[in-house]
């Protein structure tokens, strides 16, 4: 489309052809616009003059819409809509859409719960959600890509951009499939896990594996498990621990939200097994008052 093409038309044409049409002639559009007469038939004649066309036919009183006026006037009243919805952008309500980048099982818990209140608090703010790995949501959040991103503080996100607010911590599990031993006891240490096959949060070939709460859990303890299996999804973690391919540990919200017929989650007696998750956002980019108002929900 070629932008320039537009340039010809004003909108106090657009605004006094919908008015005629939508009042029923000329005096009572005039009389809503608390304009002339005149100035409001010259608004419509120019509008014809552009499009070379018909509008209303002035044959009759009070003036009817023509065919092509008919026509045109959907469009019209779309163009006065999205005007109005730019005038609402500058009369102090919050409105606007925010990118929201969750990891799964934090999505499952947290987003339906904002869109709500969001809903209540600030009708107008459009919640857009982008499910993914801690990982990659850190990498879109400092590029730009999203505006707000749920995850863990590790791993780390390499950015000196960004800022955090804390927002909960939960407890590491352990699990088991139904039939294993430890399944039945009260709870386990991190010693009786690192001797078993261990399925992880994370994914194989990130490069920053280490990192996760399930490893520096490990290291911490000066242990060193077998990983024979990474995921971040929690349906696949219980998976692979129901067809005996290993122990999973991973975060306890993680399994709210996934099927666990099979396997039983014992708690890890060890300190500092946990997650720690905050929701970010780039403390250098533009102030937006729909981005805050989503913070503050």
């Amino acid at each position: 489309m070629d932008l320039r093409s537009v340039y010809h038309y004003r909108i106090d044409w657009i605004v006094s052809f919908v008015a005629v049409a939508h009042h029923g002639g000329f005096s009572a559009a005039a009389k809503a616009l608390y304009r002339s007469q005149p100035r409001v038939s010259s608004h419509v004649a120019d509008l014809e003059r552009e499009l070379g066309t018909k509008l209303l036919d002035r044959s009759v009183h009070p003036a009817v819409l023509t065919p092509e006026g008919r026509a045109l006037l959907p469009h019209a009243e779309e163009i006065l809509r999205r005007l109005g919805v730019l005038a609402d952008m500058t009369g102090g309500a919050v409105r606007g859409e925010v990118r929201l980048g969750a990891y799964p099982s934090a999505a499952a818990y947290l987003y339906p719960l904002a869109v709500r209140a969001l809903r209540d608090n600030h009708p107008r703010v459009r919640l857009v959600l982008r499910e993914g790995p801690s990982v990659a949501l850190g990498a879109a959040l400092a590029s730009g890509d999203l505006d707000l991103v749920l995850r863990p503080l590790l791993p780390l996100i390499g950015s000196d951009g960004v800022a955090s607010r804390l927002l909960w911590r939960e407890p590491l599990v352990a699990v088991f499939r139904d039939d294993h031993p430890l399944a039945r006891s009260p709870y386990v240490r991190l010693a009786q896990i690192a001797a078993l096959p261990l399925i992880s949060i994370g994914e194989s070939g990130e490069g920053n594996g280490r990192q996760y709460e399930t490893n520096l859990a490990f290291a911490n303890a000066g242990l060193t498990p077998t990983i024979t299996a990474q995921t971040n999804q929690p349906q696949t973690l219980v998976a692979l621990v129901r067809h005996g391919m290993g122990t999973g540990v991973t975060n306890s919200l993680a399994m709210t939200t996934a099927n666990i017929e099979g396997v039983t989650l014992v708690p890890i007696a060890d300190p500092h097994c946990e997650r720690v998750v905050a929701l970010w956002w780039r403390s250098d980019g533009v102030a937006s008052p729909a981005v805050a108002a989503v913070r503050d929900v």
